[in-house]
């Protein structure tokens, strides 16, 4: 049995996996890991694996304690996977694209695939139908275009999250939704229109924390999973611990 967790910029995920199964998932703040790993090891006393992707401040350090328990693995750039990394600067590449990289790659074999992970960045990643990680974009998500809309601004308001009530807005706040929303569906639409450009056939897999709420607003066809990575990272050690 795995417990994977993924530290992001803004909250942790996490999930227990019996094979390629998820039993449970849970989401919580940095301040609470500990006690939080503690319930989910006391309730699954079956786990013998916790695997952690870290783009946050959550570091090495805070998982020690646990490692008199069971065996603690933190995914990093010198770990094995399924992929040919053809990234201009291999090293800087964040663990969490290549965790979404992996997971595409083993879950749709022999195709092309592009990855879009929907949290507090934007992240698209293309790996082609020979498994060659080839690169892709970062740009702001939604909390981030809120904050730069207040943060940058004299009298603009900051928001939260909410669907636009008209593409044209009537009031500052409706005008912000518009803007935000739709600007963002208008960015991925307009990258996924881009790849196709390129005569590009390929599978695109959305997730994040903001992926079912973008997902019925694409005009194009996709696979929609939020809990795409944690399932990636227990895929992606099962395929680390067979190729060792």
């Amino acid at each position: 049995m795995i417990l994977t967790v993924d530290v992001g910029n803004t909250r942790i995920k996490s999930a227990v996996f019996e094979e390629d199964t998820a039993l449970e998932y849970f989401v919580f703040d940095a301040n609470e890991l500990h006690e939080k790993i503690k319930n989910i090891l006391k309730e699954y006393n079956n786990i013998t694996h916790l695997v952690v992707a870290s783009v946050g401040k959550v570091g090495k350090d805070s998982f020690l304690e646990f490692e008199q328990q069971l065996s603690v693995h933190f995914f990093s750039n010198e770990d094995i996977f399924p992929f040919e990394n053809k990234y201009g600067t291999p090293k800087t590449l964040g663990i969490d694209r290549m965790v979404l990289a992996a997971g595409a790659t083993l879950q749709f074999p022999k195709q092309n695939r592009l990855v879009v992970d929907v949290g507090t960045c934007i992240t698209y990643d293309y790996v082609d139908q020979d498994d060659n990680y080839q690169g892709g974009a970062i740009s702001p998500g939604f909390r981030l275009r809120y904050e730069a809309l207040h943060n940058y601004t004299a009298k603009l308001p900051l928001l939260q999250l909410d669907s636009p009530e008209h593409l044209i807005g009537k009031s500052t706040d409706q005008s912000i939704h518009s803007g935000v929303v739709n600007g963002l569906v208008y960015e991925i639409d307009g990258f996924i229109d881009e790849y196709r450009q390129l005569g590009l056939n390929f599978i695109i897999i959305l997730t994040g924390g903001d992926a079912d709420f973008l997902a019925k607003r694409l005009k194009n066809t996709i696979f929609a999973n939020s809990n795409f990575l944690l399932e990636s990272l227990n895929q992606t050690f099962q395929y680390k611990i067979k190729n060792d």
